[in-house]
């Protein structure tokens, strides 16, 4: 009869006759390891930190949880670059130059907790580039170059807790921006350009407690935003431009139990301005201008409340504000900015008794002098009235309009109307006019509204500006007349707003550069004709806009341009000439630009690149755009001249079969090579040679003989070996960098590529 301790044996081994065969399998495949990278099999954690490598090592163990590739120069994340690491829970990307990540880069990383994607070129991310994180918890996108966030971008990520967006180049966001994510606690966007939320652009997110909002360039409380996240209970507005808080700022917060408003230019506060956030606890209005504040209404559980910093006038006008502090046992830290007998005095150590009016017969300092300070204390802290509300008449806007006195913001956008209005308000910054019907904008067309900063016209049916129409717009820096009729502008047609720093014209019927009204504009740093019909660009256009600084001309039927038409611009950092008909590049009118750090000419049809091209821009160029141009040869020389400071080269979906090796291009970043019918035979071994050297991804891929169709051009060793001086180059040859990185496979790699110059301006 058996015993419980035989029985045992003979379990023990059967499980281990099951597991030999697996066992040196098992083992083997936790032993390998990247050259380049330290593992820790144990821990289940890889490190690759620093090694400039441009792909995801392909010989990570397949049971890490932890992979650490920071500090790298990865730049493209293609689909699928992971899907051998099923049991991925940490992933660091941070500072690996990412300018794209393709749709899909993470599928199959289900298990994924942490994605950190901070610090790199990041300007846009496709629809699907989250897809397959489920179980993701918190996601670093800080410190990218994201200028917008397109609504469904993280529908994907159902689990994440903590998004963090800030210090990116955020100037909008749109409804349902954030959709998707129905567990997140903590969105951060400090530190964007942040002006205005869509109403609904906080809407979907029921778990959301913390939002940190400050060092934007919120002008108003956008409360109806605000308010979809009801959950709030800390929110983070600090070092935004806000004038004023009131009720009808429509901040509807009920769960809301600290607000930080420090360190804008608060100078006045309604009494009612939380009355619908009744939990508030702390309030944090230290550095504003505040000069007094009313009894605060509503937030019946506030405990504390920041005033240092802030200018407070301690006269009889605050005897209010010191019995309500009291009598709700609400603590302060200000302290008294006036009158001199208090200066200095903190606020909470002050009685209501000791706060005086000249004339309330309490005796000493109560004298002319202080009379006239109390006087001028009072002017100082009426907050800004517009003229027309004087002796209690109402703020003027036009019928049709809205006009909002805290935000300085007025609009008319879609109201049918056939005139430009009169009657906004003197302190208008920004009139919002699109979407109406002028035919013609007449002379003097804005009266009164002398400090106003953006104007809106588009989609307005212009099709001309008179003489003068802009005529007291002193302060105007944005003016936007795209999607209209215009044709051209008469010389005197922008006279009157000498700021003028960006203009606005794409998408209208200008047959030329408008040269003769531009010379009204000193100050004119970006100038949009995009999608017009210019055909050529002559040496007078840009003689009146030595400030120039980025031309827009993509998507017009240029077909030459003088040598010396750009030449008064030499400021000029950014040109656009994609889309048009250039059928060589215009060397001559390039002379004399000695900033210019991008190019753009994809979309032309170049064909040939001769010598020389681009050598009057050698010393300063960085991003050089010749895609999709029909190119069938480049001269060996068309480059020479840029290798110091060229960053990137793109020439994918082009005609190559054959290409120089490029030597002088030896501080490259980023190349893209794909799309192009490579013929790899014994012509093509410079160009062979160079990228075997080189240690980044280019894309390049064989196209013929047929032997070697589809093989990387970098890697088609076979193809190369049977030229002429194969064997003694191979021989002194010692290989630059070792390529440890996964084999990508090359439709992957292709369709990477080809998202690269899909989100680069849509080329």
């Amino acid at each position: 009869m058996e015993g419980p301790q035989s029985s045992t044996h003979a379990s023990l081994g059967l499980l281990l006759l099951l597991l030999l065969p697996l066992g040196p399998a098992w083992y083997v495949a936790a032993q390998r390891c990247p050259q380049t990278c330290i593992c820790d099999n144990s821990r289940r954690h890889v490190a690759c930190r620093h090694q400039n490598l441009t792909e995801v090592p392909n010989a990570i163990p397949e049971l890490t949880q932890r992979l650490d590739l920071q500090g790298n120069m990865l730049q493209v994340i293609p689909a699928a670059a992971f899907q051998d690491l099923p049991h991925l829970t940490h992933l660091d990307l941070r500072h690996c130059q990412v300018e794209l990540v393709a749709e899909g880069a993470f599928r199959g990383l289900g298990r994924l907790l942490l994605l950190n994607l901070a610090s790199n070129r990041l300007s846009a991310l496709p629809q699907e580039a989250l897809d397959g994180l489920g179980s993701l918890r918190r996601l670093e996108l800080e410190g990218n170059r994201l200028e917008e966030l397109r609504p469904g971008t993280f529908g994907a990520l159902g689990a994440l807790a903590t998004l963090n967006l800030a210090h990116n180049a955020l100037v909008y966001l749109p409804a349902m921006a954030f959709q998707g994510l129905l567990r997140a606690r903590w969105l951060q966007l400090a530190h964007n350009a942040l002006s205005v939320l869509a109403p609904e652009a906080l809407a979907g997110l029921p778990a959301l407690r913390r939002l940190s909002l400050h060092h934007n360039e919120l002008q108003a409380l956008p409360g109806p935003a605000l308010s979809q996240a009801r959950g709030l209970a800390r929110l983070e507005l600090g070092h935004n431009p806000l004038t004023y808080a009131g009720e009808e700022d429509g901040l509807a917060l009920p769960g809301l139990r600290e607000l930080a408003l420090d360190h804008g230019a608060l100078q006045a506060l309604g009494p009612r301005a939380f009355a619908r956030c009744p939990r508030l606890h702390t309030l944090d209005l230290r550095g504003n201008q505040l000069h007094g504040l009313p009894p605060l209404q509503g937030p019946g559980q506030l405990r504390r409340l920041r005033l240092q910093g802030n200018p407070l006038w301690c006269g009889c006008q605050a005897r209010p504000l010191l019995e309500w502090l009291v009598r709700a046992r609400v603590r302060t830290d200000g302290e008294c900015r006036g009158p001199r007998r208090l200066r200095g005095e903190a606020l909470d150590a002050l009685r209501p008794s000791d706060l005086r009016c000249p004339g309330d017969g309490h005796g000493d300092g109560d004298g002319p002098e202080e009379e006239r300070e109390e006087r001028a204390a009072a002017r100082a802290r009426a907050p800004p009235r517009a003229p027309a509300e004087e002796d209690g008449a109402a703020a003027p806007c036009p019928r049709a309009c809205a006009c909002a006195s805290e935000s300085r913001h007025s609009s008319c956008e879609g109201r049918g109307l056939r005139a430009v209005p009169r009657g906004f308000p003197n302190d208008t910054r920004l009139l919002d006019l699109r979407r109406n019907h002028f035919p013609s904008v007449p002379r003097a067309a804005f009266p009164g509204l002398g400090r106003v900063v953006s104007l809106h016209l588009q989609h307005c049916g212009i099709a001309e500006l008179k003489a003068g129409a802009l005529a007291g717009l002193g302060h105007l820096v944005y003016l936007y007349l795209s999607d209209n009729q215009l044709s051209g502008l008469s010389a005197a047609a922008l006279e009157g707003a000498p700021r003028l720093g960006y203009l606005y014209l794409e998408r209208n019927r200008f047959l030329q550069v408008p040269g003769a009204a531009l010379r009204a504009l000193p100050s004119l740093f970006s100038l949009h004709l995009q999608d017009n019909a210019v055909d050529r660009l002559a040496p007078g256009d840009l003689a009146g806009v030595p400030t120039l600084r980025w031309l827009y001309l993509s998507g017009n039927r240029i077909t030459q341009m003088s040598p010396g038409a750009l030449g008064p611009a030499q400021e000029l950092e950014k040109l656009h000439l994609d889309r048009n008909q250039l059928q060589d590049v215009p060397t001559g009118a390039l002379e004399g630009l000695p900033a210019l750090l991008e190019l753009q000419l994809s979309g032309n049809p170049l064909r040939t690149l001769r010598d020389g091209a681009f050598r009057p821009m050698g010393r300063s160029l960085q991003h050089l755009f010749l895609n999709s141009s029909g190119l069938e040869q480049i001269s060996p020389g068309a480059f020479s001249g840029l290798g110091p400071e060229l960053q990137s080269l793109y020439l994918q979906k082009n005609h190559l079969r054959v290409l120089p090796a490029l030597s002088d291009l030896n501080r490259l970043e980023l190349i893209d090579l794909s799309g192009n019918p490579f013929h790899c035979d014994c012509q093509l071994l410079p160009l062979h040679r160079w990228l075997t050297g080189l240690n980044l991804r280019v894309g390049a891929t064989c196209a013929a003989p047929p032997s070697a169709r589809g093989q990387r051009v970098k890697a088609a060793v076979a193809v190369f070996e049977a030229c002429p001086g194969w064997a003694a180059r191979k021989a002194k040859r010692t290989p630059a960098y070792r390529p440890g990185g996964r084999r990508t496979p090359i439709k992957g790699r292709q369709q990477g590529a080809d998202q690269v110059g899909k989100e680069r301006g849509r080329l």
